[in-house]
């Protein structure tokens, strides 16, 4: 047993709850991501903790004369406490036991009287199995867990790892969110656990896809999904791998070192832009399919030099089977597609005209020209040694020129104007106003006055 004293900011509700147990009898001890989170210097965002010594009954008298409480985990024996606004889960050591295939197939008995070092061995990650007293500031790592995070190492805490099929996925997001390596026995581990990720429910892989999207090192995540065979799981990101690119255009590699590269500079411009959340998530994904379409349409020209016409369009459809494969909500594939689609729409021109940002960013809808132009700079940022740069930077200058940085341009001619220079409601309408709106991008007219004119011109 490795014991080490930590010093640690905590918010004070947390010391408060923990007296108030040991006073009850119990032992309090933080577990899980938030002592992993303190020693990264990290504020956690969720609190966990574990509770020995205390009976059930006892530790839900306690709770409930602090605060309000939940018992929101019945199976698990979780308790959820609000304490001056911190949300905070309390729960008893318990013990599990595999009984079905799947995340949630397991007996699980709670016990107070299990040792802590007991009750460290159900968890996945040695990072995620350390303990720490707030009352006596001591820490308990029986897992080496502070090494593992000290030399980037993603390793589990024991056989019962294999019992959990979600836990392969956990392990690629956390090497995204940590920049961590997978130990290789954890890898093989994740291999032989194959056989039950189709036991997984759809919005659970979703959950550990989204929290990959939030990292800091996105490729890590991909690389540990490589390293421990679960690519095999999204045929569309192997076909990535040795794709060939020209090396003139791409030093870097092959289509999957690339996409490695794309997804990290992604994140760092989220970040550097400071991207809603909503905006962040797509742009990840985004440039995770951006070049989906690749595999498809690559291959060698006569002069030798390996091209890929058309893969924006191509990779449409292998967008939308792998974003629908992990669970992404159809919101969000409906603003990917475009994204991809046209994220090299910028090569049609350097200096690009009004007519054709406008049209562009009527084909972006629902997504945006701003969006776009973050997605060509981190797609040009994924081909090191190459240097960095922002080649649609022209398009979205204009586009702010314009006002259609978030939008489409919006129509002059509507149908209540329409009405007014008595014209009869009727299909005919429809036909009239699209034909409006492309001369309107043609910039056949910019006002209502001078449409009047095109529409007696053009129409009647």
């Amino acid at each position: 047993m490795l014991v080490r004293r930590i010093k640690v900011r905590l918010p004070e509700v947390i010391t408060i709850l923990c007296e108030a147990l040991d006073n009850a009898g119990g032992v309090a001890w933080l577990v899980g991501g938030c002592v992993r989170d303190m020693l990264l210097k990290q504020q956690p965002n969720d609190w966990d903790i574990e509770v020995f010594g205390l009976s059930e009954e006892k530790l839900h008298e306690t709770l409930q004369g602090l605060g309000k409480v939940e018992l929101v985990g019945k199976h698990f024996g979780v308790r959820k406490l609000w304490l001056e606004g911190v949300e905070i889960d309390v729960a008893l050591p318990r013990k599990e036991k595999k009984n079905g295939l799947g995340h949630q197939g397991f007996d699980v008995v709670c016990d107070p009287s299990l040792s802590p070092k007991q009750a460290t061995l159900r968890r996945d990650f040695s990072i995620n199995a350390m303990m720490y007293n707030p009352l006596t500031d001591e820490l308990l790592d029986f897992h080496q867990g502070q090494q593992d995070l000290e030399h980037k190492g993603l390793r589990h805490v024991s056989p019962a790892f294999v019992e959990d099929p979600l836990r392969p996925l956990r392990a690629m997001q956390f090497a995204a969110r940590f920049d961590l390596t997978l130990h290789p026995e954890t890898a093989q581990l994740c291999r032989n656990m194959l056989g039950e990720a189709n036991t997984l429910p759809t919005e659970r892989v979703w959950q550990e896809w989204l929290k990959w999207s939030r990292s800091a090192y996105p490729s890590q995540g991909l690389q540990a999904l490589k390293n421990m065979g679960w690519d095999s799981l999204y045929p569309e990101l192997v076909a990535l791998q040795d794709c060939p690119q020209d090396a003139y255009w791409h030093p870097e590699g092959d289509v999957w070192i690339h996409t490695r590269l794309v997804v990290d500079e992604a994140s760092k411009l989220a970040s550097e832009r400071e991207l809603s959340e909503q905006d962040r998530m797509m742009l990840m994904f985004a440039a995770l399919c951006h070049d989906l379409g690749k595999p498809s349409t690559t291959y060698a020209n006569e002069e030798g030099k390996i091209v890929s016409p058309n893969h924006g369009q191509a990779g449409v459809q292998p967008s939308e089977a792998f974003l629908k494969r992990i669970g992404a909500p159809q919101r969000l594939i409906k603003y990917i597609k475009p994204l991809v689609k046209e994220h090299v729409a910028h090569f049609s021109c350097e200096n690009p005209t009004p007519r054709a940002v406008k049209r562009l960013a009527k084909r972006l809808l629902p997504s945006h020209i701003m969006m776009w132009e973050v997605l060509t700079e981190a797609d040009a940022g994924g081909r090191h040694p190459a240097p960095k740069s922002r080649p649609a930077l022209a398009w979205i200058k204009l586009a702010e020129e314009l006002g259609v940085t978030k939008n489409k341009e919006p129509p002059i001619v509507t149908g209540k104007l329409l009405l007014s220079w008595r014209m009869q409601a009727s299909p005919q309408m429809g036909k009239v106003l699209e034909q409006a709106y492309e001369a309107q991008m043609d910039g056949a007219f910019d006002s209502e006055t001078s449409a009047e004119q095109w529409y007696k011109n053009s129409v009647l």
